[in-house]
């Protein structure tokens, strides 16, 4: 099953990595831009796209085209002011969080002034690990006044590679603002300002949920390898369970390799859940489909939520219940702390973390009894078999 997720249109990213060299001076007031055909090779985008980008420009104010000879740009368009930023996020694209997070960014009051560069790499050639150290090194040439990270997750190296792009920035002393999760693995801390929400307590907030609903026997699924915000959401979790005097059984935390139908097979008939918490939403969408494909009924028969809110928790077979992440507000006060950090770099290392909410929808039975089966008038939330 396919999760679709939002992809960051093309010419947006060419548009913004010109505006952030544009302001702030690379390209000076006057200077020739390169070409369509130039850009079209730069940034692996078709003719249309590069034009829609430099059209984008346009539009802000920043070049003017002139037929028959180029884009060029406008002369005392450009702040003297204007920094440029670099966003290195290798899961942009994948992870539907980002997107809204990056929106969030360049929309922020502070943001004007100043650019976002989203580096430019080739997928499918090179692992994401090595795509982020391009981007890493990348922004390093360029000079950037400062990096917003999002720490690699779901592969073995990534903690090997998380560091060693920390460790590179900060010898260019580039400082660093990490979005939703730390590079060290949960409760290690490094000593860069990160931007969130409070996991460990989103994952205390949807488990009580469940609860509160007379749920006891509640497992919590992930993928391997994952980023330290599971961790913190999985301690939360077990905190809620202790909070409640439930027994905390260690084999009701499973890191399944995927949630196919063998896989959640042998996890129903051997631990014999009445509900999952997932580490996110997506992991959710996925245990839908395949309880789903066994015949389960959901809720009456299990009951699932999630952390996120992503865009399509509502368009699964039973819109999830979940734990909403204010992703564009994330992207504001990222940018707002990295300036921050930037007039200021010796402040103390700070956890800027925004509150969370629960969404309730059809997934928990929150219509139904406590674990009874028992539907309620108006909110069944059958799923056909």
């Amino acid at each position: 099953m396919l999760i679709r997720t939002r992809q960051v249109p093309k010419y947006q990213r060419v548009f913004e990595n010109l505006r952030g060299e544009i302001l702030a001076g690379t390209y000076k007031d006057g200077q020739k831009l390169p070409s369509e055909t130039a850009l079209i090779e730069q940034f692996g985008v078709s003719r249309i796209t590069a034009v829609r980008a430099l059209r984008e420009l346009q539009q802000h104010g920043l070049v003017e085209r002139r037929a028959g000879s180029g884009t060029y740009v406008r002369a005392a368009r450009r702040s003297e002011k204007g920094l440029l930023f670099g966003l290195l996020i290798p899961d942009l694209g994948q992870t539907e969080i980002f997107e809204p997070i990056c929106q969030g960014m360049s929309r922020a009051p502070e943001a004007s002034e100043h650019g976002l560069l989203w580096g430019n790499t080739t997928p499918g050639k090179i692992t994401k690990e090595q795509q982020a150290w391009h981007l890493c090194q990348q922004y390093i040439a360029k000079k950037v006044v400062g990096v917003f990270f999002a720490p690699l997750e779901l592969a073995p190296p990534k903690d090997e590679m998380n560091r060693r792009i920390a460790a590179a920035l900060e010898k260019a002393r580039i400082p660093i603002v990490l979005l939703d999760r730390c590079l060290f693995p949960y409760p290690q801390r490094s000593r860069h300002d990160l931007v969130g929400i409070d996991n460990r307590r989103a994952g205390y907030l949807i488990t009580e949920h469940l609860l509160k609903l007379g749920c006891r026997r509640i497992a919590f699924v992930a993928y391997p390898n994952g980023a330290s915000s599971v961790e913190a959401r999985i301690a939360g979790y077990r905190e809620a369970l202790f909070a409640y005097s439930v027994p905390v059984e260690t084999t009701l935390v499973q890191r399944l390799d995927t949630a196919k139908v063998g896989e959640i097979r042998r996890v129903m008939e051997a631990l014999h859940p009445e509900a999952f918490v997932c580490a996110n939403d997506r992991t959710a969408g996925h245990l839908m489909h395949s309880l789903i494909e066994l015949n389960y009924r959901l809720p009456q028969d299990v009951r699932i939520v999630g952390i996120d809110d992503v865009e399509y928790a509502t368009l699964l077979p039973v819109p999830l219940t979940t734990v909403h992440q204010p992703c564009r507000e994330i992207g504001e006060v990222s940018m707002t702390a990295m300036l921050e950090r930037v007039a200021r770099p010796d402040m103390s290392t700070r956890d800027i973390l925004l509150d969370c909410k629960l969404v309730v929808r059809q997934s928990c039975g929150a219509g139904l009894g406590p674990h009874n089966g028992e539907e309620q008038e108006g909110n069944s939330g059958r799923v056909p078999n």
